[in-house]
C-alpha cells in the first residue's frame, strides 16, 4: 500500500479529476467505507459512509468539511490544507468559466436513395400482391364467422346454466357476493426484491437516511419518496418458521441487514448491519383494518411492532420499534420491486 502523501491534489484540473484523486487516496489508504467512517468518528469528524460512497461515485466537488474529514481519515491529515486549496481553486475556475455559446442548429440530413427502380420492376413487384390480399380478406371473414358462432354457443350455454340454477363447478355458488365486500387479508410475502411502504403513505418507502436530530453518524431506516429511494435495494430473505431478514443492497457499501438498535441515541430505530447472521429477524403478520391490507412487522426478539416515530407521515420520519397499538403507522405494504 502506497503512502497517501504520494498523491498531489494539485494534479487535478477539474472536478472529475479531483474526485478521481480522492478515489486513489481511498484505495491507497486500504480502508473500507465503514472503517473510514469509524476512523473519522474517532477523530471527532462526521463522515457517513453512504455520503462518501455517493461523493466518490459522482464528478462534482465535495463540501469542504466532508473533504477535510475524508483526508484526515485516509491518513493524510498533514495536507488537509493542500487538498482544500486545490478544491477551492477548481471551484473558483469553474464559477468563472463563461457559459458556452449555443452552436448552430443541426440541419436535417437527406437520406441518400439507391438507384431508382424502373416502372416495369415496380409493376412486377406489385402484381403478385393482389391475389394475396384477397386471400387475407377471405381468411379474416372466415375467422370472424367462426368467432361469432362460438360466442353464440357460449351465450346459449350461459342461459341454460342460469335457468337450471345449478353451478357448473362445486362451490361456485359460494363465490357469489351476498353483501358488502371486505378487504382481502394478504398472504405471506414471497422472498425477493421488494419495497416496504407505510400503508398510510404508499408513495413513501423505507430506505437509507439519517435521524432528524443528527444524533447518530450512520444510516437508519426512514421513509422517503419511493422515486428517490432506488438505493439501497431491499431484499426479503426467508429465515424459516415464518421469519424474515430485511436486507439492504448498496452498490458501494454492499449488503447489510436491518437491526433494531438496543442502545445509544437512536435506540429502537433500525440500522443496516454488516453481520446479517446477528441481525434482527422479523415476523410479517398479515393484517387488514379500515379497508387497507398490509403487514405488521414484529421483531422476533420482542413482542413489539415496527412503526413510524410519532405517527408521522412526512418525509424523513424514522422507523422505530414501539408497543403494538394497531395504529395505521404500524401497517406496511410489501410490493415486489
Amino acid at each position: 500500500m502506497g503512502h497517501p502523501g504520494e498523491l498531489s491534489p494539485f494534479e487535478a484540473q477539474d472536478a472529475a479529476g479531483f474526485v478521481l484523486l480522492m478515489r486513489r487516496l481511498k484505495d491507497r489508504s486500504g480502508l473500507t467505507y465503514r472503517e473510514l467512517e469509524e476512523r473519522a468518528t474517532r477523530k471527532g469528524d462526521v463522515l457517513a459512509r453512504s455520503t462518501l460512497a455517493d461523493i466518490l461515485r459522482r464528478t462534482s466537488l465535495p463540501r469542504p468539511d466532508v473533504l477535510a474529514a475524508f483526508v484526515r481519515a485516509c491518513g493524510d491529515g498533514e495536507r488537509v490544507g493542500a487538498w482544500l486549496e486545490a478544491r477551492d481553486r477548481i471551484a473558483a475556475e469553474t464559477a468563472a468559466e463563461p457559459a458556452a455559446a449555443p452552436g448552430p442548429e443541426p440541419q436535417p440530413q437527406t437520406q441518400q436513395l439507391t438507384e431508382p427502380t424502373e416502372p416495369t420492376e415496380l409493376a412486377e413487384l406489385a402484381e403478385p400482391l393482389a391475389p394475396r390480399s384477397g386471400r387475407v380478406r377471405s381468411r379474416t371473414v372466415a375467422l370472424a364467422t367462426a368467432l361469432a358462432v362460438l360466442l353464440t354457443a357460449l351465450a346459449a350455454w350461459v342461459l341454460l346454466h342460469d335457468s337450471s340454477g345449478e353451478p357448473s363447478t362445486p362451490g361456485a355458488a359460494a363465490t357469489k357476493p351476498t353483501g358488502p365486500t371486505t378487504p382481502t387479508t394478504p398472504r405471506a410475502p414471497a422472498d425477493g426484491w421488494v419495497t416496504i411502504r407505510p400503508a398510510r403513505t404508499p408513495g413513501l418507502c423505507l430506505t437509507d437516511g439519517r435521524d432528524r436530530d443528527a444524533a447518530y453518524p450512520s444510516a437508519v431506516a426512514v421513509q422517503l419518496p419511493c422515486a428517490r429511494a432506488t438505493v439501497p435495494r431491499t431484499y426479503l430473505e426467508p429465515a424459516g418458521e415464518g421469519l424474515y431478514r430485511i436486507q439492504w443492497h448498496h452498490p458501494q457499501l454492499g449488503k447489510g441487514c436491518l437491526t433494531v438498535m438496543s442502545a445509544g441515541p437512536v435506540r429502537n430505530m433500525l440500522e443496516p448491519r454488516d453481520n446479517c447472521a446477528r441481525a434482527t429477524l422479523f415476523r410479517l403478520e398479515p393484517t387488514a383494518t379500515g379497508g387497507t391490507a398490509g403487514f405488521r412487522l414484529r421483531p422476533d426478539h420482542s413482542s413489539r411492532c415496527i412503526g413510524i416515530v410519532d405517527n408521522d407521515t412526512t418525509e424523513g420520519a424514522e422507523a422505530t420499534q414501539e408497543g403494538c397499538t394497531g395504529a395505521a403507522d404500524q401497517r406496511f405494504l410489501i410490493r415486489a420491486g
